[in-house]
């Protein structure tokens, strides 16, 4: 192999990759074209299982779009995709290209970690303003298409200004104190945050599923709560308590006295 073949194969592993799963090579194929066209800067890659995924683990993999179709979220089938996902690009973002446009399916979408909900009722234009959003490390939900519809004049989302919000947002959850917690429990907080369940968070951090179980349960004792989403909702509740206590424009009221 000459030099300009190895630097051009050495370059082609450090494109960023986005992988499209979609089982039919009609719509597959469609999305492909449409993708390489608007996201010119990365390698659009297109599979019909998960499976494929086996073979990514030299590459830089940004973002995952996976098709269920008809499939609830709950279905174990797509539990097991996103545990698949997971193990094997761990660092790459979650979107789900559903046929449901309800609210339910995008609130359990959320829940699982999933960073972008792509309904197929969704003109083009969102959802690449979507995925852009996505990609930048943020996270895309539509209202329900029902109330765009109501909207007068609608225009696609500026993917750009959702993006700038939502990083502010990350740079003040990065700023919350958590001495309190090891390393590894701080991780295995962030992902009960966004909702996990401890069979894609063992997956995602690479432990066994009774490893996150005992993570759990000592941010539990911590925290003094008795389940998981109270350990949450008590643990953001200490960080914006301590924010308030160490942020120096934030000065006592002053008493008044009664005339």
């Amino acid at each position: 192999m000459d030099d300009i073949t190895s630097k051009r194969l050495n370059g082609a592993l450090h494109v960023p990759v986005l992988v499209i799963i979609e089982p039919h090579l009609l719509p597959r194929t469609c999305i492909l074209n449409v993708l390489r066209r608007e996201l010119a800067d990365f390698e659009i890659l297109d599979m019909a299982t998960v499976r494929g995924l086996d073979c990514m683990s030299t590459r830089d993999v940004r973002l995952v779009l996976l098709s269920i179709a008809d499939k609830p979220i709950g279905d174990p089938s797509v539990e097991d995709d996103l545990a698949f996902v997971a193990e094997h690009c761990p660092n790459a973002a979650v979107a789900i290209l559903s046929n449901h446009d309800d609210e339910p399916t995008a609130q359990a979408a959320m829940q699982r970690g999933v960073r972008g909900f792509l309904p197929t009722s969704l003109p083009i234009e969102v959802v690449i303003a979507g995925l852009r959003l996505v990609l930048v490390g943020g996270v895309y939900r539509p209202l329900p298409v029902a109330e765009m519809n109501r909207m007068p004049g609608f225009d696609p989302p500026d993917a750009r200004g959702l993006a700038s919000a939502y990083l502010m947002n990350e740079a003040a959850r990065a700023a919350i104190d958590r001495s309190g917690l090891t390393p590894r429990e701080q991780h295995v907080l962030a992902e009960l945050e966004l909702g996990l369940p401890n069979k894609l968070i063992a997956a995602k951090l690479k432990l066994s599923e009774s490893t996150v179980k005992m993570h759990i349960q000592h941010i539990m004792r911590k925290c003094a709560a008795h389940n998981r989403t109270e350990a949450v909702l008590r643990w953001r509740g200490r960080s914006l308590a301590q924010n308030r206590d160490h942020d120096p424009g934030t000065a006592p009221m002053p008493e008044t006295s009664s005339p």
